[in-house]
């Protein structure tokens, strides 16, 4: 028995390894730039310990792109989960074309992110784009908008596009998820009365909670390192509506060219992520213990 520890160790080294060289020693790497204050790429700097601490610590900027990324991570949270939520209900029922259906869904989400962009600022575009003239016609608008034009209305804009980019692959795990809950569970519970909100109150939500809490973890992990959508459509512009914490270390790095203060913006998020994956993966682990 006291060799099993040492084999499973063993198995999983080589990936230990693996890890410690492409994750490990660039944060160690980023750490020590931090404490030195080297502006350019490949330029020498002296240390000045825990100073861009200080400073960034009480740089507003920083705390208020942290902000935008929290808003962005709970934004896109609460977008995601409804429209994967609803594409998985949808999915999981019995109806002609629903093998079709589960293929197509995926389509959004392996489109090259460039395609992506291009296509939505063709669509949300004031000349020329189909979503203002579709809103006009629906009596939704009087005129045409700029989706880009105004801080509140570019976060929100965004906020969709990456949703929509992202929302069907959450699906597919959602319907991995559904499909795991006995069907006798729902057959009992129409024949005991029980109404198709009940039924998802009772028995879909609490069954599917675990596969959303994992989501969860994850989705909010990727939706706060999103950089190339929001780069490439707004540049974390207007007026810095969009300057989420990567829009802002890649600012700070390579337009400020102060790569000290950015690699210290970069170590703060990762310590901010890695808390927050820790404290999650506990509370996952509880929650299935208590089960």
């Amino acid at each position: 028995m006291a060799r099993k520890p040492v084999l499973a160790f063993a198995f999983v080294a080589p990936a230990l390894l693996f890890l410690a060289a492409t994750l490990a020693w660039p944060l160690v790497s980023a750490f020590i730039l931090s404490l030195q204050n080297v502006r350019g790429i490949g330029t020498s700097g002296q240390w000045v310990g825990f100073e861009n601490y200080r400073f960034i610590l009480t740089y507003a900027a920083f705390w208020e792109s942290a902000g935008l990324s929290l808003v962005w991570v709970l934004a896109n949270a609460v977008v995601q989960t409804v429209l994967a939520l609803a594409a998985a209900l949808i999915l999981h029922q019995k109806f002609p074309g629903v093998r079709v259906a589960r293929t197509w869904i995926i389509l959004t989400w392996i489109v090259p992110t460039v395609v992506v962009v291009m296509i939505w600022r063709w669509l949300f575009s004031t000349s020329g784009g189909m979503i203002n003239p579709l809103l006009m016609q629906l009596g939704i608008l009087d005129r045409p908008v700029g989706f880009f034009a105004t801080p509140e209305s570019a976060f929100a804009t965004l906020v969709f596009i990456n949703s929509w980019r992202w929302f069907p692959f959450i699906a597919l795990m959602m319907l991995a998820g559904l499909s795991r809950i006995p069907t006798e569970l729902y057959e009992a519970a129409r024949i005991d009365g029980a109404n198709a909100f009940k039924r998802f109150t009772r028995i879909t939500w609490p069954l599917l909670a675990p596969t959303l809490t994992v989501l969860l973890i994850i989705g909010t992990l990727l939706s706060f390192n999103v950089f190339d959508i929001i780069w490439l459509m707004t540049q974390g512009g207007p007026a810095g509506g969009t300057r989420t914490l990567p829009i802002l270390i890649y600012e700070t790095a390579f337009r400020s060219y102060r790569m000290s203060e950015a690699a210290t913006i970069a170590v703060l998020a990762t310590i901010l992520l890695m808390a927050f994956a820790v404290l999650a993966t506990r509370s996952l682990a509880r929650s299935g213990e208590e089960r």
